[in-house]
């Protein structure tokens, strides 16, 4: 049994090239990574060490001293195990013979079993002649142990060596009694909160009021008299039918009138008779085929009883059949709010300093939220939560990640960083500029989780050869996307809800107008942000502060780290593997501190042997497989054909979800894919179960009345400022409200929410404003919004989550600190547009 490094690149080589040492040896550990894992059958969370290889201690049998050191003296036919000796442990003391270092010198080429003529390092047989694993339980279960010792030795090592800039959050050090304690605190807490929740949620039933089928017409209404409301503050009625899916049209004759009527007699609480009636008009659809259901809430006075009356007024005298259902809800309007900014603050705080994965942050905030809607009355049912699910977005993400990480295999990766490396000639400016402005125009046509899951390689690729730090690169190129998203009416999710809107057709914004306005607003935007964002790079430091023989050696600890803490020991010969990543991560650690030792630090601000270094990178990163690569692309061209042709034929019944998923297909036949484990080892699940949950906790805050009370909020607003500044004042408002809300909650249920108050808000004789440049802020704010936090674009997550796996993946607030300025700064100016076109110059649009 052997593993070995097949590069034969020496880490201590000064005649490489730069960025050229060990990106052989770190691709044959991320192979590695992905072999073993497949082995081990499932994955876990990667740990910043070895507590999985604490299992092994469960392994019967004693080792003596007398007999490690006749395991070390074997002959040279044998195959072992080496344990350095650093940093005096008690166990690895007795265990070992002679304390004399001198004749360890071990490289990142040193395989992870040697033989050993050297008596001053432990050794470990592990395999010896023919002899087969299953005849020799005995050897092997002292192996285990010695391995679980030597984890042991691990763990206090890398605690107190291994001081890794990314792993650290904290500016002070920690006992590791302290740590124990809050960790101990933070897992108790947590599992309190999910227990109690859980509980709370059990507790009361779903809402299972039934549907009533009901025909109204002008000169037959229907009325009802609920009398079981009891004392509940809030009465919601769901009504189903024929009904435009948009908002109050004052133009339509055609409408229901639906009159909710309560009467409080005098009593205690109050002296007179007091009656509360509500007026709600839903307009119906002239063709009367589509059924759409609509749902309002009303605020009452007390418990007694309320009378529903519903009214038809056609042209025609005909029926028009409905179906409506009620439910009572226990807690006002403003408490929801309440609740549900609670529950949204609780997440951030989650995400923000990364308590939790951001994956378990949106798990338990969605849990809270249907905790808190079943105390309120309105528990939804199990198909209800599942009907949340955005499953288009869920088969888009997860059909592209199958094409990526087949297409990974061919070396285009890597050949186009070369590529890239070669026409910035070695300069990063020039090189980052040429990215981000590709992703934006990529991402004008694309969509944006297209145009990240395409370039997030690439640029790691490059990256690594430049010896930059990938995340400011990623994070850079994920802010140009969102706001190349946003030039046309399909680059960004809320733009394509807006053009899909029958109501804003009607009123003149389609895909042309819509399309010119936008793209001369963001083509500014995107210009002007070019100088800003190296005002914000001035002082990073965007190259590595280690040479890249180090931080490729630090990166390669990490895979095989994970590679171990992904094997689970369920046979011998998983456990024996497990052992060997763990020793090939002794031995790394052992180089990285003789090299940090001698390190001196010389970082080139730019690459003066850019030159030679392509000669040598061209060797190296080559096209691999020019079948799959012309297979790929031909099934990749074709799914980027179909998004356009999906955007401009409406014939074309295709979602982009199905798209994506047929071409997954098209190219799992056509790569004759055998070792099916391996593809989807390379999907990001967190990713998809992140966003499975944002769906559900956006949605649950959404029936607890948030996205409606900022909706209502800032209709007030408008309608409170004077007539002559009432338009100006209007654009400010919605693009700022939309951008700051977008930043928090997905901007795709905001927007749906967003466009009924606007139209409703232009309908108003009171209020008299134009409805084009309230849409247009209300675009603008949606999508220059998506960079001010890492959650507020579903791109933003899906970079993230890449990055992660590659090793690169960058935290809430190293995200912040790019995007919010950078979203502060691209509102701006996107405000100032609109204000300069629609105030300043009169386009009547």
């Amino acid at each position: 049994m052997y593993l070995e490094n097949k590069s034969d690149l020496d880490l201590k080589s000064p005649a490489a090239a730069p960025g050229l040492q060990g990106r052989s040896s770190l691709r044959t550990a991320e192979a590695v990574a992905g072999g073993y894992g497949e082995v081990a059958g499932g994955y876990g969370e990667v740990a910043g060490n070895f507590g999985g290889l604490r299992l092994l201690e469960g392994f019967s049998g004693r080792i003596e001293s007398q007999k490690l050191q006749q395991a070390s003296a074997r002959s040279a036919g044998n195959c072992v195990m080496h344990a350095e000796d650093r940093q005096s442990f008690s166990m690895v003391n007795f265990l070992k013979g002679n304390t004399n270092q001198t004749g360890s010198n071990h490289t990142e080429r040193s395989p992870l079993i040697r033989f050993s003529q050297d008596d001053s390092i432990t050794y470990m047989t592990l395999y010896e002649g023919e002899e087969t694993w299953d005849n020799s339980s005995l050897e092997l279960d002292r192996r285990c142990r010695l391995g679980s010792e030597v984890t042991s030795l691990s763990l206090s090592r890398s605690s107190s060596t291994e001081k890794d800039p990314l792993d650290v959050h904290l500016n002070f050090k920690l006992s590791n009694s302290m740590r124990s304690c809050i960790s101990i605190f933070k897992i108790g807490c947590i599992f309190t909160f999910v227990v109690l929740m859980s509980l709370f949620f059990s507790m009361y039933p779903d809402r299972d009021n039934p549907w009533r089928m009901l025909a109204v017409s002008p000169t037959e209404s229907f009325s009802l008299n609920l009398t079981d409301f009891r004392d509940n503050a809030l009465l919601k009625l769901q009504v189903g039918g024929p009904f435009v899916s948009g908002m109050v049209d004052l133009t339509n004759e055609e409408y229901i009138l639906i009159q909710v009527e309560q009467t409080e007699e005098a009593g205690p609480r109050r002296r007179r008779v007091q009656t509360v009636i509500y007026n709600w008009t839903i307009p119906l659809h002239s063709e009367r085929s589509d059924q759409v259901i609509t749902t309002k809430t009303f605020e009452m006075l007390s418990s007694d009883p309320i009378i529903i009356t519903v009214q038809a007024f056609v042209q025609d005298n005909s029926m028009v059949p409905l179906s409506m259902t009620h439910q009572s809800l226990y807690v006002t309007t403003e408490r929801q709010v309440v609740i549900a900014a609670v529950i949204l603050g609780g997440v951030y705080v989650l995400i923000i300093f990364e308590i939790v994965h951001r994956t378990l942050a949106a798990m338990l905030g969605s849990l809270a939220a249907l905790a808190a809607l079943a105390m309120i009355g309105d528990r939804p049912s199990l198909s209800t939560v599942v009907e949340w699910i955005d499953y288009e977005t869920l088969a888009l993400l997860f059909g592209m990640m199958i094409l990526v990480a087949i297409f990974s295999e061919t070396g285009f990766f890597d050949y186009c960083a070369v590529k890239a490396y070669q026409l910035s000639r070695g300069k990063v400016w020039p090189m980052i500029i040429i990215l981000c402005l590709i992703a934006a125009i990529l991402s004008a046509f694309l969509d944006n989780v297209t145009t990240m899951m395409l370039f997030t390689p690439v640029t790691i690729r490059l990256c690594e050869v430049l010896n930059l730090d990938p995340r400011h690169v990623l994070i850079a190129e994920v802010i140009f996307t969102n706001i190349g998203g946003a030039a046309t009416a399909v680059g960004d999710p809320p733009n394509v809800i807006i053009v899909s809107n029958q109501d804003l057709r009607k009123s003149g914004i389609d895909f042309a107008s819509f399309t010119g306005y936008m793209f001369l607003g963001i083509c500014l935007v995107l210009f002007t942000s070019f100088p800003f964002l190296r005002l914000l790079y001035w002082n990073k430091k965007l190259y590595n502060k280690e040479s890249s023989e180090i931080v490729e050696l630090r990166h390669e600890i990490r895979v095989w780290r994970q590679t171990a803490q992904r094997i689970s020991p369920a046979s011998r010969e998983e456990t024996a593997v497990k052992c060997l990543l763990m020793q090939k991560v002794l031995n790394l650690e052992s180089v990285l501190r003789k090299q940090l030792k001698t390190f001196q630090r010389q970082i080139s601000q730019e690459d003066k042997n850019w030159e030679n270094n392509i000669q040598e990178l061209h060797k190296k990163n080559r096209i691999t497989d020019r079948v799959l690569l012309v297979k790929c692309i031909s099934v990749l061209g074709v799914v980027i054909f179909m998004f356009f042709l999906n955007s401009f034929v409406p014939s074309i019944h295709l979602e982009l979800g199905w798209i994506a998923i047929f071409g997954a297909l098209w190219l799992l036949v056509l790569a004759d894919i055998q070792d099916f484990e391996i593809i989807l080892h390379r999907v990001e699940w967190a990713t998809l179960l992140f966003f499975a949950a944002l769906f559900v906790l956006m949605e649950a805050l959404a029936q607890l009345q948030l996205i409606d009370y900022i909706g209502v909020q800032t209709a007030l607003l408008i309608k409170a400022v004077p007539e002559e500044q009432r338009l100006a004042m209007a654009i400010i408002l919605v693009m700022w409200v939309s951008a700051l809300a977008s930043s928090l909650i997905d901007n795709i249920p905001f927007t749906a929410t967003m466009i009924p108050v606007l139209i409703n808000l232009s309908q108003d004789a009171d209020v008299n404003l134009p409805i084009k440049p309230l849409i247009f802020a209300l675009a603008m704010g949606a999508c220059l919004g998506g960079n001010g936090t890492l959650i507020g674009a579903s791109a933003n997550v899906v970079c993230a989550g890449i990055a992660e796996q590659h090793g690169y993946g960058f935290s809430f607030m190293e995200f912040f600190r790019l995007g919010f300025p950078m979203m502060l700064m691209t509102c701006t100016i996107g405000m100032c547009y609109l204000l300069a076109t629609i105030i300043g110059l009169g386009w009547t649009l």
